[in-house]
Formats: structure tokens, sequence, C-alpha cells
């Protein structure tokens, strides 16, 4: 007897439901025109920055900058990084705060939740679905980065073997594959960020109320870091290690620090993904 004939008949269609449902989710996600919006401003902010370096090229400014963006003019790989490194205070943050504040609360302001909750997918399954729209965004808003960082780099200042912190050179295919490491982090940087939201986006009917609570958060936990007095619970604050996407900028990465911000995102992700889950499937819908 095959395994398709021992099956439960519920599986198939339950499957199928999934799946329909999350590519529906992620057409929503991906195809609203506020989203589309706010990822084309994050793409402009390389390329604006790069036209910003590139004329004022071999002038007194040349060279000057906070970060990394006094090294992008000798090495277009470099806008990647600095423009990430300009984005994450806020403006990355922002958007998707926004996108993951609006997963589920956005639906309830819509009055198409209750609808939702008619489909064959149990609640916690939906949440899931939710979780992989937001984070598929979150991956999205830094592709957008640095996509437009590598193509902007290439075009204005060319592309070259990367001179590390430590000051050694290393070759043009190693620097890619460390510039790919560090949008990497940051992508999965941003996963206890989409945790925070989904967890808010529950709790209201509101969009805007969860979307401004999840930015506020990420705004909160980077003034706390910045204070000496609260150094002890610093590395439990969400932002703690987000630019510490630089270790890939060494000539030996500390892959214990890389580790513990990652270690920190999956906490959070975990505290709050369980939140979202006892809140989502325990809550009363009526919209």
């Amino acid at each position: 007897m095959s395994l398709v004939e021992t099956a439960p008949p519920t599986v198939r269609p339950l499957r199928g439901s999934l799946l329909r449902l999350v590519r529906s989710e992620l057409r929503l996600v991906l195809g609203r025109r506020r989203n589309l919006v706010l990822l084309l401003g994050l793409a402009l902010v390389p390329l604006l920055l790069g036209t910003v370096l590139f004329l004022s090229q071999d002038t007194a400014l040349d060279g000057q900058g906070p970060g990394f963006v006094g090294r992008v003019t000798g090495n277009g790989l470099f806008l990647v990084v600095a423009s990430l490194f300009l984005c994450l205070p806020f403006l990355l943050p922002l958007t998707i705060g926004i996108a993951s504040g609006d997963a589920v609360a956005g639906e309830a302001a819509a009055g198409t939740l209750r609808y939702l909750l008619t489909v064959p997918v149990a609640r916690g399954r939906l949440l899931a679905v939710k979780a992989v729209g937001a984070l598929t965004f979150a991956a999205a808003a830094v592709a957008a980065i640095a996509v437009v960082g590598i193509v902007a780099g290439a075009a204005f200042f060319g592309l070259r073997g990367i001179t590390l912190l430590s000051g050694t050179t290393v070759s043009l295919g190693d620097g890619i594959l460390r510039i790919a490491a560090v949008v990497v982090y940051v992508g999965l940087s941003m996963t206890g960020l989409v945790a925070v939201g989904l967890f808010f986006s529950t709790l209201t009917e509101v969009p805007v109320g969860a979307m401004a609570a999840t930015v506020v958060t990420a705004i909160v936990c980077g003034v706390l870091d910045q204070l000496p007095q609260l150094a002890t619970i610093a590395p439990a604050l969400l932002t703690h290690h987000w630019l510490d996407f630089a270790e890939f900028l060494r000539l030996e990465p500390d892959w214990g620090v890389l580790g513990q911000g990652l270690a920190l995102q999956a906490a959070w992700v975990a505290i709050f993904g369980a939140l979202a889950w006892s809140r989502f499937t325990t809550a009363d819908v009526s919209s």
C-alpha cells in the first residue's frame, strides 16, 4: 500500500490550503503599494549616498564621513556596508516595523481577519504564514539596499579587493563573500524585530499602533544600549549586536561575537513568537 493511500484524507487539502495561503500572503506583502514605496525608499539610500560621494570626489570632503562612508570612494563594495550602517539605526527598523506591525492588525482593521480564519488552517499555522510574509519583506528590504548598493558602487567607484579593518587587503572574490555575509547577518538581525512586530500586531486592531510600538521598541533599545549605566542589561537588548557585522571585515572574524548576536535574535524570536502565538490562538476575533 502506498503512502498516498495510507495518508489521512485531510492532509492534502490542508497542505494545499496552507500553500495557497502562503502564496497569497507573499503577493499581498510584496505587491502592496505602501510596501513597494518603502522598498523604493530604502533602495534610494545607496543611490543617493553614492551620488553625493561621487560628486564630492577630489574635494576637501573626499574620504570623510561616519562609519564606513569614508571608504566608499576607494572601493564600491563599501557602499553596501555604508548604506546598511546608515539605515540600521532608524530607516530599516521603521520599514520592517511597518510591515510586521500591519501583518495581523491590518487584516483586523480591514475586517478580513475573521474570513481568513474560515480557511481550513489552524490559527498557529496562519500566524506562521503571517511571519513568513513579514520575514520575506524584511529580507527584501535588506536585499534592496544591498543590490542597489553594489550596482551603484560598481558604477561610481568600481569594485576591487577590500582593505580590511586590520589593513590587510583581500581579493575581490573574498571581498564579495564578506559583503554577502554582512548582508545575511543584517537580515538575520532583523528577525527579532519581526517577532516583536507580530506580537504587537496581535494585540490591537489599529495597525498604526502596532507599527509605532514596534519601531519605538527598536529605538528605545538603541538608546538604552548607549547608556553605560545600563551596561549589565545591554547584551540582552534587541539592537546590541546589530553593528557586529563589522566582524566580517576583520582578517579573522570573532565567531563568538557573531554567534552571540544570532543567539540574541533567536531568543527574541522565541519569546515574542510564543507571546504572539499565545495571544493569536486564544483571542476572540470579531473583525
